[in-house]
């Protein structure tokens, strides 16, 4: 079995704009299930495509199995049966000898900025980047799969 152990942060908007950072990769993701319990994503970074299934998170941990597709197929997938997509820039950093992804959200999520961070263990510990703000691990809203459905945009209209 394959797990995903994660924590998920909110960016400082105005360190994050003012640090220096590599380019960024565009990803256009959808959601061919999106339940509680599983998850099947598609998802398309530059020109790969993957399909994702998902357990249910437990705090920071999941069951995770990925696996590359092609590409005209992820964006068919995305065309024909996604009904809700996100798209995001994703910045690769290297902090104290961890890799943390920073997601800057387009679209209806456009403004939202994430880091995620992927350990071995739940009882890992790392430390911090400067622009990191407050943990929103256990928050649903800031799953992608939630995003998709229900983007920021929406959330002050309620």
């Amino acid at each position: 079995m394959k797990f995903e152990i994660e924590h998920k942060y909110l960016v400082l908007k105005d360190l994050w704009h003012s640090s220096k950072k590599p380019e960024g990769i565009l990803i256009k993701q959808g959601y061919l299930l999106d339940h509680p319990e599983k998850i099947i994503r598609v998802r398309v970074k530059r020109d790969q495509g993957f399909l994702t299934i998902k357990g249910p998170t437990v705090k920071a941990t999941r069951l995770e199995y990925e696996y590359p597709i092609p590409v005209a197929d992820a964006e068919e997938l995305l065309q024909s049966f996604v009904g809700h997509c996100i798209e995001k820039i994703r910045f690769n950093i290297i902090f104290a000898g961890k890799l943390w992804e920073i997601d800057e959200f387009l679209g209806d999520n456009e403004g939202l900025l994430l880091a995620e961070i992927e350990l071995k263990s739940e009882a890992e510990t790392y430390e911090k980047p400067p622009w990191i703000g407050e943990e929103v691990t256990e928050d649903p809203r800031y799953y992608n799969s939630c995003l998709a459905k229900n983007p920021l945009k929406s959330w002050n209209q309620k």
